[in-house]
């Protein structure tokens, strides 16, 4: 019996109605296939039909390279883009795969690594395309999913694709996926990127797009058998750079004197003119110290300061990203806003420098944040912030031999992480060897061994494998 063209029925159906097509005995006969086929074929082609038609932001520098993206999206199963802060790749990148016709068979994933950036990008996406936030774009994070069944798209953090693993392996709810920001390199991502590997060549009609910032695409591209890599241009005005380091070498003093230095960068910048202020802080207690300082301030009594942190809730983003009033506002945030978000209106930055990492210690066997100096990586993504719209000055609370001295890049969460729910999670997918695993980077051993160790001691595995020992 000749079969039917499964490329015109839904991603999700497809595995099954292949097998019941090859033995429909099995399945209820003949007749009750078809059936199904035909549900699927008409749902997939109602899908088609009510296809969005996206419109372009032709000034967004990834414009310039829309007919190379959609050649690469077609041609390849993996496409890497590489594209600096402002370049338009988060919002667009979706908009070119509807225009593709990705959508209908299943919904475009499209990661964030942050909540707060999940949300925010549904929304603007959703703007652009004349939708309802829920309707033809949704997004799904902790606690709470926004996503219609007649849903194009869905934005979600890494860590929501990677906890569907688990009730759909095939990621057959997707036709296409998006990794945004994998230059983060999170346990997750790192994971999902593995995961993919291993998934594509048993899910051939999958598209998978990368996206990066320059750093290490040629790493990923190798990672996905030499997948094509496509530069973007940022669209960043001039940001002028000025050092204003902590001269006190008093530990108990630091924190006093950075709440102060914040104070009187605010005081430098407002002195330059009209703009809002972006500073980056490491955690929510020193915003809390520095909001304060702030609002102390005699010259700072008339500018509105606003917290910006994961576990922010919805009224209180809304005030970030929708700003109303005439007055100067100051926001404190930590890393979340390196990346993906746009707080609008910011033309000044102070840069404290420093972030909260998290460490795995193996003499220790613990977990610990730390607040660590951030990368030059980093340190040039939080100084592009405010180079959106407008030439713009950043302020860094460390000297220019502090900032040379760092380490190019962020490390990976992969190699600084104790693995026992990364091997847990491998262990329930069945997916074999940790030590096998195609990570982009390969973990200590230490830190695996380390891993099934402390399974072990939960009872949640039991027994070590020989070759882990």
């Amino acid at each position: 019996m000749q079969q039917p063209d499964f490329t015109q029925t839904l991603s999700r159906d497809r595995h099954f109605l292949q097998n019941a097509f090859k033995n429909p005995k099995r399945f209820g006969g003949i007749e009750a296939v078809q059936k199904k086929y035909q549900k699927s074929h008409d749902t997939f082609l109602k899908r088609q039909a009510a296809l969005p038609k996206p419109q372009y932001d032709g000034t967004l520098p990834v414009h310039e390279r829309l007919d190379d993206i959609k050649t690469a999206i077609q041609n390849n199963q993996v496409t890497i883009i590489c594209g600096e802060t402002g370049s338009g790749k988060t919002t667009q990148l979706p908009k070119i795969c509807l225009e593709l016709g990705r959508g209908a068979a299943g919904l475009i994933g499209h990661t964030q690594p942050r909540r707060l950036a999940a949300r925010s990008v549904a929304e603007r996406i959703a703007e652009e395309l004349g939708s309802n936030i829920g309707q033809t774009v949704g997004y799904k994070v902790r606690f709470n999913d926004n996503t219609s069944r007649d849903a194009y798209v869905k934005l979600m953090t890494d860590g929501i694709l990677l906890a569907e693993t688990q009730t759909d392996r095939y990621l057959t709810a997707y036709d296409t996926i998006i990794i945004d920001e994998a230059h983060e390199r999170s346990l997750n991502i790192d994971f999902l990127l593995g995961y993919l590997k291993q998934l594509l060549p048993r899910r051939p009609d999958l598209k998978v797009i990368i996206t990066s910032a320059t750093i290490d695409a040629e790493r990923f591209s190798k990672h996905f058998n030499n997948a094509p890599v496509l530069e973007v241009s940022g669209r960043t005005y001039p940001v002028d750079i000025l050092y204003r380091p902590l001269h006190s070498q008093d530990e108990d003093e630091a924190e006093i004197e950075l709440t102060d230095a914040i104070v009187d960068a605010a005081d430098e910048l407002a002195r330059l003119g009209d703009g809002d202020i972006l500073v980056f802080l490491p955690g929510e207690r020193e915003i809390r110290e520095a909001a304060e300082a702030l609002r102390k301030s005699p010259l700072r009594r008339d500018d509105e300061i606003l917290p910006l942190f994961a576990r922010l809730s919805n009224a209180e983003q809304h005030k970030i990203f929708h700003p109303s009033g005439s007055k100067r506002r100051i926001v404190l945030a930590t890393n979340v806003a390196e990346t993906s978000l746009t707080v609008p209106g910011i033309k000044y930055v102070i840069d404290t420098g420093l972030a909260r990492v998290k460490r795995y210690s193996a003499r220790a066997k613990v977990e610990q944040l730390h607040v660590e100096k951030i990368s030059q990586a980093a340190a040039r993504q939080r100084s592009g912030r405010c180079g959106r719209v407008s030439a713009g000055v950043a302020v860094r609370l460390y000297s220019e031999e502090d900032f040379n001295a760092r380490p190019a890049f962020t490390d990976p969460e992969i190699i600084r992480s104790n693995l026992a729910a990364v091997i847990l999670r491998m262990a329930a997918l069945k997916l074999g060897d940790v030590a096998a695993f195609p990570f982009l980077e390969a973990p200590d051993q230490r830190y695996i061994n380390d891993g099934f160790q402390v399974l072990l001691e939960l009872g949640a595995v039991e027994e070590v494998p020989s070759e882990n020992e």
